[in-house]
């Protein structure tokens, strides 16, 4: 039996090693390597990545000292026509929208048009909260760009083809705006909030959100290929979207624009976070150095899953403190077809930026960004987590599969060696171990078809690749604890 156990563990642990892409992994290149050197690596390490985690496309920026120093894409914008994706392709940013909302909202506080610690309703004309309340009259601007204001998240899943009829904003947060939490008192991530901002720069500017972003943060931060509204006439088009499944998304609009609806490009990004570096010239300033340091101040420590990769949550902005004492500053975005990242140092200059339009991008996006961190000899980020998050994942599908083969030639070697009369077929006699294997089974099988059962999972959102393995190597198992209960005899349960 020692025998077996051996074998069992190793076979089930070499299999989960070659299905969990390690084997793919390559050295990164060396900390503070120069420039070419790390591009070369990126060359070779992207497209075999994308290749292990089906993504069609992907878009990518650096920023050194203050500068973009490198940009490429890689792969397709939209894979039934062939069309490449280029680094001037606008692709929707999702709730990276939200930092560069925070800008306008703090451009307008600079302006002196609004507090930041004033409630908000004092600014809103012609909406109303849906309910009336001590919350609705205590939440602040402050609660709503650091995600305290008690806010849900709001619908994430429906979305409008360009064209079709949707809701206003307005109609849509008289559905949504409705306190779950007492302002001020936790951090509730919520795309409601942010969309109600979008309302607030529309109601003190007399403006469109659309048109007020453009005049105050994208054109004066030359971000030329960013915009808050689709249209047919970008050029190149907004590449088609894949979802967990690899199947496309056309491109899709919402009726809000502020937590999600920018389009850009890695560059465009790159040169926003540069504009809340160190040192930023002069003339390229668009927010005072306290505010933005405003900006990238924690408001939040206790941030809920999301700790497991960041420190806190300021305004609009993701913050850690990396190994070597610096702070750095990011924010990511996911949707119907679409993951996104930047990650920025403002101390020390750099940033990367990575767009792509795939659903399946978060351990694609950690690898990225674990080399990125290396080279610059940051040591590490949080979104490295995401790695050893995937190992730990396949080291349980290795110990799931250990299990099953072990049952598996039990079973097998318990019928061959019994007599025909003293096996027993059916729940016949049902004894305690009977019971528990059957039991194990149906839980297992319940939990996978409630799994089933879900619009969205964090486990298959985050790893796509190793919850799918997770997934069949559960259902193995229980079918196996099923049919051992079935073909276990008395015997064999003293």
């Amino acid at each position: 039996m020692r025998i077996w156990i051996t074998v069992a563990l190793i076979i089930s642990f070499i299999l989960a090693l070659a299905a969990s892409g390690l084997n793919t992994i390559k050295k990164t290149a060396e900390p503070h390597a120069p420039l070419d050197q790390f591009i070369a690596h990126l060359n070779g390490r992207i497209p075999a990545l994308m290749e292990l985690y089906h993504i069609p496309g992907s878009s990518m920026a650096l920023v050194k000292g203050g500068e973009l120093v490198w940009s490429e894409a890689y792969g397709y914008a939209d894979m039934e026509t062939g069309r490449k994706l280029t680094t001037d392709t606008p692709m929707r940013v999702q709730s990276i929208s939200k930092s560069v909302t925070a800008w306008g909202v703090m451009k307008l506080a600079e302006q002196g048009k609004i507090e930041l610690n004033a409630p908000v309703k004092q600014y809103l004309k012609t909406w109303r909260f849906p309910s009336s309340g001590t919350s609705a009259e205590r939440v602040t601007i402050r609660h709503l760009l650091s995600h305290t204001a008690g806010l849900p998240l709001g619908d994430v899943f429906t979305i409008y083809a360009p064209g079709e009829a949707m809701p206003s904003l307005e109609e849509k947060l008289l559905e949504e705006a409705v306190f779950i939490r007492e302002p001020g008192r936790t951090f509730s991530y919520s795309n409601t909030g942010y969309n109600l901002l979008e309302l607030l720069i529309e109601e003190v500017t007399g403006q469109s959100f659309a048109g007020y972003m453009e005049q105050e943060i994208l054109k004066p931060l030359e971000m030329y290929r960013s915009t808050f509204v689709w249209s047919e006439t970008l050029d190149p088009a907004v590449p088609v979207g894949y979802n967990l499944d690899g199947k496309p998304v056309p491109v899709y609009v919402y009726p809000e624009k502020a937590s999600g609806g920018l389009f850009s490009t890695a560059e465009d990004i790159a040169a926003f976070t540069i504009a809340g570096m160190k040192d930023v010239p002069q003339g390229k300033q668009v927010l005072n150095p306290g505010d933005i340091d405003a900006l990238y101040t924690p408001v939040s420590h206790d941030i809920g899953i999301y700790g497991l990769v960041f420190d806190a949550y300021g305004l609009g902005h993701y913050i850690e403190t990396l190994p070597n004492g610096k702070q750095a500053i990011s924010h990511g975005g996911q949707g119907s077809g679409i993951m996104t990242h930047f990650q920025t140092v403002p101390e020390t200059g750099d940033a990367i930026v990575i767009l792509t339009n795939s659903q399946r991008s978060w351990p694609f996006i950690a690898c990225l960004l674990s080399d990125w961190a290396k080279w610059r000899g940051f040591g590490s980020v949080g979104m490295s987590r995401i790695i050893w998050g995937k190992y730990g994942i396949w080291t349980i599908i290795g110990l799931i599969w250990s299990a099953a083969l072990l049952q598996t030639l039990r079973l097998t070697t318990g019928i061959m060696n019994r007599k025909h009369k003293e096996t027993a077929l059916l729940l016949k006699n049902s004894t305690p171990l009977r019971i528990t294997l059957a039991g194990a089974s149906f839980i297992i099988m319940g939990g996978l078809t409630w799994c089933l059962c879900q619009k969205y999972l964090f486990l298959t959102s985050v790893f796509p690749r190793a919850s799918l393995w997770l997934g069949i190597s559960a259902f193995a198992l229980a079918i196996i604890l099923l049919l051992s209960a079935l073909f276990t005899d008395r015997k064999s349960c003293r």
